[in-house]
């Protein structure tokens, strides 16, 4: 039976919306404010939504800092990011694939290993990740931060992925190999394609947790022309005092990237997510 809405209960359900959109935009909101404000309205004890000064002067300290450092942050963040998605999507989607489609001796042990190793706490692998990088001589390089990042996302990407795999009916690869195709071809040319909504959750989720991961560029990078963003931000706290309006500014141009990729791949994370929960 149909049930009618009422008025009032409409007129709540709105008002929560609307509080709860208010709640979530508000942080933003206030760091797009305070970049561009001035350091004596950024600390002014006068509650100031809007910038009183309004000034770009933040963004191009920034832009042209000394030898272009906060440019040289955004391309060890572009790189990083990239090359984590690239090794992590393709490590997750061969892994997923095997899973769902084949049984081999270990297979239920591998799945629960995957799933344990999201039950740590991140700060618990910096110590065995950091002994691993620094014995293979990786320290300061990008390949190591690469592979710290690409470990520590692939466990959820290969769970994700393999429930995605689960929905495509296996009907299609097996009429694939009737006409002569083999095992890799039907991968790479039937169930792939069909998988392309749970690969772009799966580079989306693999790109963020590189572009704004802190901990581990924190510890494996130390020279300064190494470090990715959100490491370099970490340059304008200091033992008494913060720069925030640099910082503001900072972090809402790590922010755009981000924001462009999201709308850029919107609908095809929307389907990804939703499908990817199903099991036909």
């Amino acid at each position: 039976m149909e049930h009618r809405i009422s008025k009032a209960e409409r007129f709540f359900v709105h008002l929560t919306l609307i509080l709860f959109a208010v709640i979530s935009v508000f942080p933003f909101f206030w760091l797009v404010s305070t970049s561009f404000k001035l350091p004596s309205d950024v600390f002014s004890s006068e509650i100031q939504l809007l910038p009183p000064h309004f000034t770009w002067d933040n963004y191009k300290y920034l832009l042209t800092m000394q030898n272009h450092l906060f440019l040289q942050w955004v391309w060890n963040s572009v790189l990083v990011a990239l090359l984590t998605t690239f090794v992590g999507v393709f490590l997750a989607a061969t892994s997923a694939y095997a899973l769902s489609r084949f049984n081999f001796p270990g297979k239920r042990a591998s799945l629960f290993s995957f799933l344990v190793t999201q039950m740590f706490p991140g700060a618990i692998l910096i110590v065995p990740l950091y002994n691993i990088v620094k014995n293979l001589g990786l320290l300061n390089s990008y390949v190591g931060l690469v592979l710290a990042y690409t470990a520590t996302a692939l466990p959820f990407s290969v769970w994700m992925l393999k429930g995605y795999f689960d929905t495509i009916p296996y009907e299609l690869e097996e009429a694939a190999k009737v006409d002569g195709m083999t095992t890799w071809g039907t991968f790479y040319r039937i169930a792939l394609p069909l998988a392309l909504p749970g690969i772009a959750v799966t580079a989306f989720f693999s790109f963020i947790t590189a572009w704004n991961e802190f901990m581990f560029a924190l510890t494996f990078m130390n020279k300064q022309e190494l470090f990715t963003l959100p490491v370099g931000l970490r340059t304008f706290v200091f033992q008494f005092r913060t720069d925030w309006h640099y910082v503001s500014a900072g972090a809402v141009l790590i922010t755009l990237p981000v924001l462009v990729f999201f709308v850029l791949a919107q609908r095809w994370l929307i389907s990804g997510l939703t499908a990817g929960g199903t099991k036909g």
